[in-house]
């Protein structure tokens, strides 16, 4: 039972305390509690909520001193403000220690590598097995260093209700399936007794499907002047996503040495795209501006980062844009719509705009469609003064949307 009190712990207060009958907590704010047992010891403790459920994280006894107590208590707030359960965490990095000492063949890292060299890449089509092995991969990674026989149900639960929670409902789904599969693998060549996926359902009853929201120009207009409002990093984020077309992960880890600002050129290396294929960028003039108006950051190599870890809280960024755009909008919201769709509107609008499938498809840096199959072995055509033009054609029109106007006249460009 907690007691009330108006005013935080002080250390003298603390040492004075004693114990009673039964335990009783008193608050410091901000969740923080400190717990008296019977037997006179003290403890530090962190109220929360996580996907709608209360917790509770045990901080450490009284002995670590208030002053570290708060500190421990902050940073387990900035793990959730993250979308993080700091209690799950605090919990995996418990079983990876006392896994440290355990043999490695059955670590679930180990066991992701070997059911995707051993089954995915051997029985799965390429594009089936890429995701398969992107989601392993993924999110898997709260678990590395524990033995995958130590994975139960609960850890399977604890990791669902997080991706769901971030918003990712149909990817659930996907990692569930995934996991399922690899445990019965793993299963059936004695790496573990039993599948800790077994006797769970599905996550949700959300399907996955071909998405085919397009926001129209009057959307792209309001979500362009609505990111005026996030500041830096998402601000600019959202622009430099129109008006390239790149895909969301691409553009939040852009570096200063991929960028040629005096060719207006974005070099992406093969590691950071999704196919695995370098792919250049032409900048038009805007996006260059955009570019060269922000800050930089003597630790930093990325654009939109002062770390050395891209900007994250794309839902929280998301949720602000939203509100801004329905401002914007005399407080009515647009359709739902998500972050993707915005490439895949850059896309729609450049074939309004005239401009060829073929360039379209160079732009986004897709290998499948016009450049699949025999066609993507022989045709080795860079297109680069096609992706130019696409792009600042693109550009112009986005300037005529955001400036009043009603868009770029739709003129068919040359091959």
């Amino acid at each position: 039972m907690s007691e009330q009190r108006s005013k935080r712990l002080t250390i003298k207060f603390i040492e004075n305390l004693k114990p009673r009958v039964r335990p009783y907590e008193i608050p410091d704010g901000d969740g923080l509690y400190l717990t008296v047992r019977p037997n006179g010891s003290k403890s530090f403790n962190l109220r929360y909520r996580f996907a709608a459920k209360p917790r509770n994280l045990t901080l450490g006894l009284s002995a670590i001193g208030l002053a570290k107590a708060r500190e421990l208590a902050r940073e387990a707030l900035v793990e959730l403000a993250r979308g993080n359960d700091p209690g799950a965490a605090k919990q995996e990095r418990k079983a990876a220690s006392s896994a440290a000492a355990q043999p490695a063949h059955d670590l679930i890292e180990k066991v992701v590598v070997e059911f995707i060299e051993a089954h995915v890449k051997r029985n799965l089509k390429s594009s089936t097995g890429r995701e398969i092995e992107r989601l392993l991969r993924k999110e898997t990674t709260p678990w590395r260093g524990r033995r995958a026989a130590d994975i139960g149900p609960q850890d399977v639960h604890r990791l669902l209700d997080a991706i769901i929670v971030r918003g990712a409902t149909v990817a659930a789904n996907r990692i569930f399936a995934a996991m399922r599969r690899m445990f019965r693998w793993a299963h059936e060549r004695q790496i573990i007794a039993a599948s800790p996926c077994e006797g769970i359902r599905v996550p949700t009853s959300e399907r996955g499907r071909a998405r085919d929201r397009v926001l129209d120009d009057d959307e792209l207009r309001l979500i362009w002047e609505a990111a005026e409002s996030l500041g830096f990093p998402f601000g600019p984020m959202i622009r430099l996503l129109i008006l390239t077309g790149q895909r969301r992960s691409e553009v939040a880890g852009l570096r200063w040495g991929e960028l040629d600002l005096d060719a207006s050129l974005w070099s992406l290396p093969s590691s950071r795209c999704k196919n695995h294929r370098p792919h250049q960028v032409p900048l038009s003039p805007r996006a260059v501006e955009i570019l060269r108006s922000l800050p930089r950051f003597e630790r930093s190599q990325l654009v939109l980062s002062p770390g050395i870890v891209p900007p994250s809280g794309f839902s929280r960024c998301k949720a602000r844009l939203d509100r801004a755009v329905a401002k914007a909008n005399y407080g009515q919201p647009i359709p739902p719509w998500v972050l993707h769709d915005i490439r895949r509107s850059v896309a729609s609008g450049m074939a309004r705009l005239g401009i060829n499938l073929p360039v379209v498809e160079k732009v986004l840096n897709h290998i499948s469609g016009s450049f699949g199959g025999i066609v993507g072995v022989y045709q080795r055509h860079s297109f680069e003064d096609e992706k130019r033009q696409a792009l600042e054609a693109w550009a112009r029109h986005v300037e005529a949307l955001t400036s009043g106007g009603q868009g770029a006249t739709i003129i068919p460009l040359k091959r």
